[in-house]
């Protein structure tokens, strides 16, 4: 694996890259072909802003519109160093708070570059008409987020996804009706077209016809989100999958960091056995909400009952120099040994109290409102319970993925011309993402990285010609695809798609969840097993194979059973803890992470090697020359 990383000093390796990058020239721009697969903020904003110098542009989403994709449901805010509130921040401190946040697992360079392309990406949101919060006297308003003590995160009220989505929206549409992009919605990329090593196309299918089509292109970009859908019950829409990058993967391109998952701790809690997904609540609530339990354990007292002296604020009372704000994986660690511990609140004891009491007392209401009121009425909406009166009730779910495919610092994978961007790459993340830095990644990536790096690669394309859909390649990739898909279609057994990811999910959860062990491990990888033996087995789907949403369901559940397989080896082979990657076996004596940077400091990228043969573990190790290795506390 070659990172690429530039030449010279860190501050000025972005500089260097894109100073030395080649360029395409205007008139040749429109022999050139992209295909861009997902409309999210990283993939709408990569082939807007490719359309805009001139190339051609296929953009696929399995939504009904680009509008629905999950960027909007990144509710609190944009990290961005603009140090408004000239309260100490500055590119090297967010670079800093970024790499410590992501306990240490992460690529200098890249994060270097995030943390410096942030601050003019509130400059073009502010250009598209994002409308962020404001001071009285018109100043863009920041608050703070976990995992830093400086105010740097720009804010929509609790909307601020849908805000950003809706600015690289219009770009996008902007480019449709330009003619200079091609919109596919509702098609679903079953398959990446891989000729003499290059990615030249994809096979896709109409998900309101069921037709198979075929699609070339120069180059070709995942823009299609995590794969935190995989244990069923998260944050996650239901349509969210990892089925793209898992067919790259299995094409020739690494995945990374795969066991590395974000729990987040403001969810709402399980309520039932028959639920779809969990509701997230987004993070800046931790701004003036303060997290508590019951002292007694088993405490079936209303929360306003028990009064103040029996109450446990946990994270203010372990991580004082954080307090509520402490990191996400911290946070829904500790939340769950309290939960785990008897302590938990509501009706199935899984929660703890998001309490605004404090807050409202001292600032009022109406400002309390002003900053958060669509999630207090949307936790309203839901629960049926009034916020301001009483506390919220949440816990942690799955959310984020910080592996993915992995790429170097062009964001391109280990397959020539296959670009991965935002939550779909193992990014800049390391081993827990800091909260408000997903927009800004899926943003910077589409807006500022990609339009440098994508034409980089395509200067070497322009004696290629046009890629015929006709290629052997297109042939092969297509009966794959048909074949795969009459394989599910006649298993014929009794189960349901949903039956075996919801058992899937519950495996993953408790095995290589919040916390993972040795013996915990090896029994999901040997379960796993099993149940992708019965899917193939007892597997049923309803219908033909035309329009027949089961069908979809199955084909990506299917891949989540050998995801899931390599999430388990993956956090198996890795005997640290680190961020979100928590080994019992490797805890210190108060129940913190303990990394092993002597032994664990690389990302471990995997390379397919074929159907029920164990992949093989490429290591990239990691160089830190601006920081410290050192112990991560927020205490």
């Amino acid at each position: 694996m070659n990172a690429k990383i530039p030449e010279g000093k860190l501050s000025e390796k972005w500089s260097n890259y894109k100073s030395h990058a080649k360029l395409v020239n205007p008139a040749n721009r429109k022999k050139l072909d992209i295909i861009v697969v997902g409309t999210g903020l990283a993939g709408a904003s990569c082939a807007a802003s490719l359309a805009e110098q001139g190339y051609n542009v296929k953009s696929f989403c399995f939504q009904d519109t680009p509008r629905r994709a999950h960027s909007v449901a990144a509710q609190g805010g944009v990290n961005a160093c603009k140090n408004y509130k000239n309260d100490g921040d500055s590119v090297y401190r967010m670079f800093y708070d970024t790499i410590k946040g992501g306990d240490f697992r992460s690529r200098e360079a890249n994060v270097y570059r995030l943390a410096e392309c942030s601050a003019n990406l509130i400059d073009q949101a502010v250009a598209q008409g994002v409308p962020f919060a404001r001071e009285y006297g018109g100043y863009l308003n920041n608050r703070s987020f976990g995992g830093v003590q400086v105010s740097r995160t720009f804010y929509a009220r609790g909307q601020t996804g849908q805000q950003l989505l809706l600015g690289s929206y219009q770009a996008l549409m902007r480019q449709v009706a330009a003619g200079r992009i091609q919109l596919f919605s509702r098609h679903e990329m079953l398959e990446l077209v891989v000729i003499d090593g290059k990615a030249r196309g994809i096979i896709s299918r109409d998900l309101e016809t069921g037709e198979i089509e075929r699609h070339s292109a120069h180059a070709v970009v995942l823009a299609t989100g995590g794969y935190g859908k995989i244990y069923y019950l998260s944050t996650l829409a239901m349509g969210c999958n990892g089925s793209a990058i898992w067919r790259a993967h299995k094409k020739g391109a690494y995945m990374a960091g795969v066991s590395w998952i974000q729990v987040h701790p403001t969810s709402l809690p399980q309520h039932g056995e028959h639920q779809s997904k969990l509701t997230l609540m987004s993070e800046s609530l931790r701004n003036d909400g303060r997290i508590w339990v019951p002292k007694k354990q088993n405490d079936t007292r209303h929360p306003n009952d028990i009064p103040e002296e029996e109450r446990d604020y946990y994270l203010e009372r372990r991580y004082p120099s954080f307090g509520n704000l402490a990191p996400r994986d911290i946070s829904s660690r500790a939340a769950k040994e309290r939960i785990d511990a008897g302590h938990g609140v509501g009706e199935m004891k899984n929660a703890v109290c998001l309490d605004f009491s404090k807050a409202i007392r001292e600032q009022g209401k109406d400002k309390i409102e002003e900053k958060y009121g669509n999630l207090f009425r949307m936790y309203e909406k839901i629960t049926g319970i009034n916020a301001y009166t009483e506390p919220m009730l949440i816990s942690p779910s799955a959310h984020f993925t910080m592996g993915g495919l992995w790429v170097d610092y062009e964001l391109m994978t280990t397959i020539p011309g296959l670009f991965a961007l935002g939550e779909a790459n193992f990014g800049d993340h390391g081993a827990n993402r800091l909260g408000a830095n997903s927009l800004l990644q899926a943003c910077v990536d589409g807006y500022f990285i990609a339009p440098y790096t994508i034409p980089n690669y395509l200067a070497g394309e322009l004696k290629t010609g046009k890629i015929d859909v006709k290629d052997p390649a297109f042939d092969f990739a297509e009966r794959k695809v048909r074949r795969q898909l009459g394989d599910l279609m006649h298993i014929q057994g009794h189960l349901s798609a949903d039956y075996f990811h919801k058992t899937l999910g519950k495996l993953l959860y408790d095995k290589c969840g919040l916390s993972r062990s040795k013996e915990g491990l090896e029994e999901a990888i040997k379960e796993i097993k099993m149940l992708r033996e019965r899917f193939y087995k007892e597997l049923r789907i309803p219908g033909d194979g035309k329009v027949n949403s089961e069908l979809e369901k199955a084909g990506r559940v299917a891949d989540y059973l050998e995801l899931g397989e390599l999430m388990c080896y993956d956090a198996l082979t890795r005997n640290e803890s680190c961020g979100a990657h928590f080994r019992e076996e490797y805890q210190t004596p108060d129940g913190e992470a303990l990394r092993d940077d002597q032994n664990f400091c690389f990302v471990s990228a995997w390379e397919y090697k074929g159907k029920d043969a164990e992949e093989e573990l490429h290591k990239e190790p990691l160089e830190f020359t601006e920081v410290e290795l050192a112990v991560r506390s927020y205490k």
